[in-house]
């Protein structure tokens, strides 16, 4: 090839962007001046159109607001257990992990600089109500392609809860359906949004990623865009804003439901939060709010336990039982079982075999008088690894996993229990339950001992000790299985 041939390719190759030089760029490269809250990804498009506080969005709309109340997005600042995990990360990094994790938990206390850290006190209603009505109907646009990873990732959305015109401020709330008339009563004006009809506006908070690495800690949003539910266009609005029935229904037929069916529950698998919110109502006396709560964390187990099911079946080698297996079907969640943070999650077979007398042979999943589960139990979870490929459980320590065992929407796992030679003859009664809780005992005593100044947890929740954490039993199965076929 001649010298002025090799400019021109060399010409080409620069116009088509392809790389030759001998270093290699980021793969993440962070644009700090669209995210100015960086490791939050949130934009604000500030005006002097002020945030508005929920009590205030009540005033027009009490049944919103009494659903909304004792949610998981009332509940995600003031989450004594999020307040734990904040305060340590904050004395392990800095507050850059701190921005990350407020950025989703109080949109409105990052960007108006009134968070600045862990903890509560003196914080005004507006930043202490987490993911509020004005968070999400303020909402107009997402930076999914933009992020560091190009996907959905620590709060990539822009908020706008109202812009300046020539007559003035105009607060504007955004939502699914066309406005009718009178909307926003001369308070706001209202917009339909296209993405209010999409997963996209839930993608922002519900993709977790490492603050630094950008590794994803939680993939919820990913889980369900890459399985059968999104294929057949069920949403995440679909089944956590609408009542357990529906839900179930939902989940079943694939059909979506009807507009009456949605409501502001916001309801998932985190029963903890209204287990300790209950707590707190009880400890200042509001019955209401706790029959609030007690609704909600009802509907939350019901959802546990109508996500899964077992299949319980004999393997025979040559006549003789050699093994049985546990099939554990993901039957309705959207996204994998479980979900988030799924190296804390815990999901898991508790096993008891039992002779025909109804003496027990082996067992296998129980907790110790401690809370503390026992050795090779099979756990369905996720293991961080950090940047050395050491096993970690801290969030802003995990770049890796170096197991991640979590079920996909409609698949299964499943797992071989050795049975071999447990009796000679007759047959065994293999019982198995799928188990669930927040977290390890001792990995909620860490995050609620670390609770930031401001967080009294004897004064507000009632709690002078760490109780047992609630375990729900998502699924059962019993089947009587000859050792002989």
């Amino acid at each position: 090839m001649t010298v002025n041939g090799k400019r021109i390719v060399l010409a080409l190759l620069l116009c088509l962007g392809v790389g030759i030089t001998e270093g290699r760029g980021d793969v993440f490269n962070v644009d700090r001046e669209l995210y100015p809250y960086y490791p939050s990804l949130v934009k604000w498009n500030k005006s002097s159109a002020e945030f508005t506080e929920p009590q205030t969005c009540a005033g027009c709309h009490p049944q919103q607001f009494e659903e909304w109340t004792g949610s998981i997005h009332a509940l995600a600042f003031q989450d004594p257990v999020y307040q734990g995990e904040l305060a340590l990360g904050v004395q392990a990094v800095g507050h850059n992990i701190s921005r990350q994790c407020e950025g989703c938990h109080s949109a409105a206390g990052v960007v108006t600089g009134e968070v600045k850290g862990p903890g509560l006190k003196g914080l005004s209603p507006m930043a202490m109500a987490g993911v509020s009505c004005d968070i999400c109907h303020s909402v107009s646009g997402v930076t999914h392609w933009e992020t560091p990873s190009h996907e959905p990732e620590n709060g990539s959305m822009i908020l706008t809860p109202g812009v300046e015109t020539l007559e003035g401020t105009v607060l504007i709330k955004r939502g699914p359906f066309a406005p009718e008339e009178g909307c926003g009563g001369g308070f706001h004006e209202c917009e339909e949004s296209s993405l209010h009809l999409r997963a996209d506006l839930c993608a922002s908070c519900h993709q977790v990623y490492h603050f630094e690495h950008h590794y994803p800690l939680e993939s919820t949003y990913l889980e369900w865009k890459h399985g059968p539910y999104a294929q057949k266009g069920i949403l995440c609005q679909d089944c956590h804003m609408v009542d357990s029935q529906t839900f179930e229904r939902t989940a079943d037929t694939f059909e979506k439901p009807q507009r009456s069916d949605y409501h502001h529950f916001f309801n998932g698998a985190n029963y903890l939060i209204y287990y300790l919110a209950r707590g707190a109502a009880e400890k200042s006396g509001d019955a209401e709010l706790m029959k609030n709560l007690d609704q909600k964390y009802q509907m939350a187990v019901n959802r546990l336990k109508g996500a899964a099911a077992l299949e319980i079946k004999p393997i025979y080698q040559n006549g003789s039982l050699q093994e049985v297996l546990v099939r554990v079907k993901n039957m309705r969640a959207g996204h994998n079982l479980p979900t988030s943070l799924t190296n804390i999650r815990q999901m898991w077979l508790e096993v008891t075999v039992k002779d025909g007398k109804g003496k027990v042979l082996m067992t296998s999943g129980t907790l110790d008088k401690d809370g503390h589960l026992a050795e090779n139990t099979r756990i369905f979870n996720s293991e961080g690894a950090d940047p050395h490929f050491h096993f970690v459980v801290n969030p802003w320590e995990i770049t890796s996993f170096s197991k991640h065992d979590t079920i996909p929407p409609r698949g299964y796992k499943d797992v071989y229990y050795g049975a071999a030679g447990l009796v000679k003859e007759g047959n065994l009664v293999f019982s198995a339950k799928l188990r669930y809780r927040q977290a390890d005992q001792k990995i909620a005593e860490k995050l609620l001992a670390a609770v930031p100044e401001g967080v009294d947890l004897e004064k507000t929740y009632g709690l002078t000790q760490v109780p047992a954490l609630p375990v729900v039993d998502m699924a059962l199965g019993e089947a009587q299985i000859s050792v002989r076929q």
